[in-house]
């Protein structure tokens, strides 16, 4: 059986140069095309004619590729380097922010009894995790993420109502930008493989993902217990891990859906007891 036509665009080759303006190397780019389904010969191909074309024709600058930052993001609003801000009627803890990427790590988000309750609340519904199907927009089970699962629709119950309005105050972002809350267990062994956040313009699924309430953002990790051992939330482009401690969160934003906002981030396996994670999306729009 031959292989599917698959046209080199423009997009495309924007999209290559878009990689390497962002320092990404040409073999990365490569392994890049192959894991979303290009034929090894036309990517190779298509790769080769783009930077060539590019490195003859000294058009623009490479960094003019880039996608255009987003004006507005969801964030913390610091006064005076304070050392907590209070959100929904509790004290939250910053405990360490990044300047480039923007992360901040915040100190008890949640109760230890809000934490039990989200747990006890989403383990009768829990699945195997799933993750966007690029090629469709929809979703499909991926070997990159071996936890299992669920999602709270906004409001479903008092206790997600309250944590939405913390998490609404805290990062100035309106609640119904949000998508709902995502459960997560990891036991033994299960991981989640560095990945971005951010919906990739490349991806024929894109635009059917983005008619929900525009680009992801920002995401927001919340950790609902303190596993035995492992369980890192991991930023390979800038070395840092951050340890989950029950009712501690990591949050960061990406201001365009495009590697050069350093937010590859990955969940590093459990290798003692089960991790339980809250995480919490948020979007351009109203979220549907």
């Amino acid at each position: 059986m031959g292989t599917a036509y698959q046209p080199v665009t423009e997009e495309l080759q924007r999209w290559i140069l878009a990689q390497v303006a962002a320092g990404c190397r040409p073999d990365d780019v490569l392994a890049a095309m192959l894991s979303s389904g290009w034929d090894a010969a036309v990517a190779v191909a298509a790769l080769e004619k783009t930077l060539l074309d590019h490195e003859a024709a000294k058009e623009a600058p490479l960094q003019a590729l880039l996608p255009a930052p987003t004006a507005a993001l969801p964030g913390l609003a610091l006064q005076g380097g304070a050392a907590s801000v209070r959100a929904g009627g509790r004290d939250v803890d910053v405990l360490t922010t990044l300047k480039l990427p923007t992360i901040v790590v915040f100190g008890q988000l949640l109760s230890a009894d809000e934490c039990t309750a989200l747990m006890a609340l989403a383990a009768p519904r829990l699945a195997r995790s799933e993750t966007v199907d690029n090629a469709t927009g929809g979703t499909e089970v991926h070997a990159a993420r071996t936890s299992e699962g669920m999602f709270f629709t906004r409001g479903e119950a008092p206790l997600i109502e309250r944590i939405e309005q913390r998490i609404a105050e805290l990062l100035h972002w309106p609640v119904d930008h949000g998508e709902g809350l995502q459960i997560l267990r990891y036991q033994p062994g299960a991981e989640y493989k560095p990945h971005h956040d951010y919906f990739d313009p490349v991806h024929p699924g894109t635009e059917r993902i983005l008619q929900r309430g525009g680009q992801r953002l920002a995401s927001l990790v919340i950790y609902l217990n303190t596993p035995d051992g492992g369980g890192a939330t991991t930023f390979p482009d800038v070395g840092l891990e951050v340890w989950p401690v029950r009712g501690n969160a990591v949050f960061f934003s990406y201001d365009r859906p495009h590697p050069s906002t350093r937010t590859l981030h990955g969940g590093a396996p459990v290798t003692a007891g089960e991790k339980w994670v809250a995480t919490k999306w948020l979007r351009q729009g109203v979220f549907t």
